[in-house]
């Protein structure tokens, strides 16, 4: 039985102890919400389905946000640590101040409306609503906070935007290329060149080192990619090319195996060159808008389609795990079929 006391502070202390269970506190300003609560939680006991929520009804969403990140972004791939630290600071100013146990999903649906309205794109408040839905998942299932239900379940996600279909013409790309080869340092110029030859991505370039490269057989071998998934990469005859010159540039330092390396860091390590400055710089010197560097993946898919590799030869170069990933590109095998029908 349920044992409530008023406190010298005026309040309503709700006490329950049974055997097999550890004692359960919880203080009310007025009697009836005391008791209302106790004879909730017998219930749940006696049924056995008491979930403890103390922890979930203390911790605030923003320091479990702040814990998230220090426990669990630091596991996943620094592209998407890096992206993963804005959207927490967003959804840390929106929804921090609620607990985990008080954030329900009409709260949540009402902050995805307000970013939709702000003009947040459908994919942007998707990515947003996805990581505080892993932080309920995490806080149920690694952290034992007490709670029952992860509400971002309960609410409805936007649907997925339209994908990007930029494609660079003949013109543009000898701009963006020379470009490119204005800047000092090199790397720019050969990362652009590798995207448009191989459909790699950024961050596989980026990361590229010179043990992965195989000239001999004309290959670079991926290990860490964005799907887990490692791949052999064939090069063709440009990026066979481009490789070289990245491999023959005679002032490649003897402290890294990068091929597109920084400067040392606080503690003497070098890292990936970072090229988002100079990729904004080049579009400005080029007279290009709206191309991403992730577009130039897009482009070598799409190059690959029209010279006539089948979807699974395709998907073995660039990585996509399913033909579903790639039906974006065969548009533009139904375009061709027009010049071998007009006779029929």
């Amino acid at each position: 039985m349920a044992t409530i006391t008023k406190t010298d502070s005026g309040s309503w202390k709700a006490l329950i102890r049974r055997k097999g269970w550890p004692t359960v506190i919880k203080t009310f300003r007025i009697r009836r919400d005391a008791e209302d609560w106790a004879r909730t939680t017998e219930d749940e006991i006696i049924r056995g389905i008491y979930v403890p929520r103390n922890d979930s009804e203390k911790l605030s969403v923003a320091a479990a946000l702040d814990r998230y990140q220090k426990e669990i972004s630091p596991t996943k791939k620094a592209s998407t640590f890096d992206r993963e630290k804005s959207r927490i600071r967003i959804v840390r100013d929106a929804l921090g101040k609620y607990s985990l146990a008080s954030l329900t999903s009409d709260t949540i649906a009402k902050h995805r409306d307000k970013l939709l309205a702000d003009g947040k794109s459908n994919n942007t408040v998707r990515r947003e609503l996805a990581l505080l839905s892993h932080l309920y998942t995490t806080a149920i299932r690694e952290w034992g906070m007490g709670i029952v239900v992860n509400p971002v379940t309960n609410v409805r996600k936007p649907t997925p935007g339209k994908a990007r279909d930029r494609r660079l013409d003949v013109e543009e790309e000898a701009r963006l290329l020379a470009a490119c080869d204005e800047h000092s340092n090199p790397f720019l110029g050969w990362m652009v060149r590798l995207a448009l030859y191989t459909a790699m991505r950024h961050g596989e370039i980026a990361s590229l080192t010179a043990s992965q490269v195989n000239l001999s057989k004309r290959t670079l071998f991926l290990s860490d990619t964005k799907n887990n998934e490692v791949r052999t990469v064939p090069l063709s005859d440009k990026a066979y090319a481009t490789i070289k010159e990245v491999l023959d540039f005679p002032i490649r330092p003897d402290d890294t195996d990068l091929l597109f390396y920084g400067n040392p860091g606080r503690d003497g390590k070098r890292r990936p060159y970072q090229s988002g400055r100079v990729w904004d710089l080049a579009l400005e010197r080029a007279s290009i808008t709206n191309l991403r560097f992730h577009d130039l993946r897009h482009e070598a898919t799409s190059r690959f389609v029209e010279a006539g590799l089948s979807d699974q030869q395709v998907s073995s170069i660039t990585g996509h795990r399913s033909m579903q990933m790639l039906k974006r590109y065969t548009h533009l095998r139904n375009e061709d079929l027009v010049s071998m029908i007009k006779d029929v």
